[in-house]
């Protein structure tokens, strides 16, 4: 059992726990509980468990948050003070963002091991504020690939990798799927019906449990068809198992191995810089926020978007609705 995490800063080690993986052991600046305090015994089968509640992505995250906050010459445990001091040091060099993520990473390592925690201060919370306020930014959304957009970049398409763009750019965007969530795709999610293609979503940014959900995608009416475009794909790369969406070689020859999130956006940039669209902003989500701002264009309800997007919330979904629909009745437009 050997490597498996614990909350996510804990190491569990011959059916035992110790103290964090997330620095290495005899790094300065952390403390390590002394005696039996170190070593609780635990039965093997918890740390399958309590490695897979926290994926590993936000694992990475935390460690790289402490190992920062080490650097700069904090330790664990630390003064609220201290904490407030570092924020204050890195809001010169950093985004209100990435302080608030490391901050968190900090958090946890102080919980994990019972320590009392200086982000919950109300000193570091209102620093926090401040920095939000001084340095606040508005934040920076991926550009929408519109229905005109894509049918553009699809005349560009050939061969091989054109066969596979093709695919996924218009699955991508009928299914309003995350880049993460395109390139998970596997053979086996994919459900060809009379009416178009479900989709099998296993697991999402927003369903980490791996609750699943579904998702419809129908026949085209026109030429870009997404269901049409997928099965083109699978029979022109004999694609009968494991991922759907796979790296090809110059050579145009098709690998085993699934495309990764960056090289969606390097490959819709691309596009985007040939039909003269603002390739720096666009990437992997555009092709789903694409969907979302078309969709709200033409009057799609707001429910029937969220049922495709699998939004938990309105509220996210209003952002893209309300950029779609600003020239809408416009104030302006009745005036002038």
């Amino acid at each position: 059992m050997t490597g498996s995490t614990y909350l996510p800063l804990m190491k569990l080690t011959d059916d035992k726990i110790a103290l964090s993986a997330v620095i290495p052991e005899g790094v300065e600046g952390v403390e390590r509980p002394a005696g039996d305090a170190q070593i609780q015994p635990l039965p093997s089968a918890v740390g399958t468990y309590l490695s897979a509640a926290i994926a590993d992505n936000t694992r990475r995250a935390y460690r790289g948050d402490l190992a920062d906050f080490l650097s700069w010459g904090g330790a664990v445990p630390c003064s609220p003070e201290i904490l407030a001091a570092y924020i204050a040091d890195r809001a010169e060099v950093h985004s209100p963002h990435t302080i608030s993520r490391r901050v968190v990473g900090v958090s946890r390592a102080h919980v994990s091991q019972g320590l009392p925690d200086p982000a919950k201060t109300d000193l570091v919370r209102t620093m926090l504020r401040g920095v939000r306020r001084s340095k606040g930014k508005p934040q920076r959304r991926a550009a929408p690939l519109l229905k005109q957009d894509l049918l553009a970049i699809l005349s560009l398409m050939r061969g091989t990798k054109g066969i596979r763009d093709r695919a996924m750019s218009l699955i991508g965007f009928a299914a309003a799927l995350r880049r993460s969530e395109l390139v998970a795709l596997d053979v086996q999610d994919l459900e060809f019906v009379r009416e178009g293609l479900i989709i099998h979503l296993r697991r999402s940014k927003t369903d980490q449990e791996g609750v699943g959900r579904k998702i419809a995608v129908p026949y085209g009416r026109t030429s870009a068809c997404p269901v049409k475009a997928v099965r083109q794909w699978l029979e022109h790369g004999r694609i009968e198992s494991g991922a759907v969406f796979r790296s090809i070689s110059k050579g145009q020859v098709i690998a085993a191995d699934r495309l990764t999130g960056p090289s969606v956006s390097l490959i819709l940039k691309g596009y985007a810089a040939k039909v003269g669209l603002p390739a720096a902003h666009i990437s992997g989500h555009s092709l789903r926020s694409g969907l979302v701002t078309s969709a709200a264009q033409i009057g799609v309800s707001t429910y029937k978007i969220q049922q495709q997007t699998g939004h938990r919330s309105a509220e996210m979904l209003a952002r893209y609705i309300r950029d779609a629909n600003l020239f809408e009745n416009n104030a302006a437009s009745f005036l002038l």
